[in-house]
């Protein structure tokens, strides 16, 4: 499982870094423009959205709940100090896909009664996904936090996110994860297409072994 989170600091235009991740098979796109005003955001998702439905591919927004019903995509991804996730859930509908980002077991167990679809843990390494005053957990706080899930029978599906490499993927995942959540590995590549398809070959094996399991 890989998700896109897009960087407008990034040479490449949001858009055409979701062009490339989706032509490079990529099907989970995160729209995160911070900076951006919403008829900016709106115009990136006009572009973009019959290319996603046409391939089936995921398309959610980063905290903005409000556009993200206007612009019917398919979710939102909310930090963990924004609009709560039962606002979202009301505004958005059951068919919404939300996500919530975590740094701790705490924020986990925080939200575990709620209806969210997954969870963004992290920052692995120090990234702009996650606040600079939040600590990096690296590998073994991805793993110590599924441990605890897994102990606290919390079933919600669960990324790695922030700062994440290639390197990294094969130890995260066998650490716990469910799948990763990159930025600006893909965003800041000269190829975008290509870091998206070495992302998921690399992923390949792991979800072969979830459908046989």
């Amino acid at each position: 499982m890989l998700q896109f989170i897009t960087n407008d600091k990034s040479p490449v235009s949001v858009t055409d870094q979701i062009k490339g991740f989706i032509k490079g098979g990529g099907r989970w796109v995160q729209v995160r423009m911070d900076g951006a005003s919403d008829e900016e955001v709106r115009k990136v998702i006009e572009e973009v959205k019959p290319l996603c439905i046409e391939v089936q591919a995921f398309l959610l927004l980063h905290n903005r709940v409000d556009l993200a019903k206007t612009l019917d995509v398919g979710g939102v991804h909310l930090e963990k100090d924004g609009v709560l996730p039962s606002k979202a859930r009301l505004e958005l509908g059951p068919a919404a896909v939300i996500g919530i980002s975590a740094n701790t077991i705490d924020d986990i167990k925080a939200v575990r009664s709620l209806d969210v679809d997954y969870i963004a843990i992290g920052p692995v390494r120090e990234s702009d996904l996650f606040s600079s005053s939040l600590p990096v957990l690296g590998v073994d706080g991805i793993k110590e936090i599924d441990a605890e899930m897994q102990k606290l029978e919390i079933n919600i599906a669960h990324v790695a996110a922030g700062g994440v490499m290639k390197d990294d993927v094969k130890t995260l995942l066998e650490a716990g994860a469910n799948g990763i959540a990159v930025s600006k590995e893909i965003a800041f590549a000269s190829d975008v297409e290509k870091e998206t398809e070495e992302f998921l070959k690399i992923l390949k094996p792991f979800e072969k072994f979830k459908d046989e399991a």
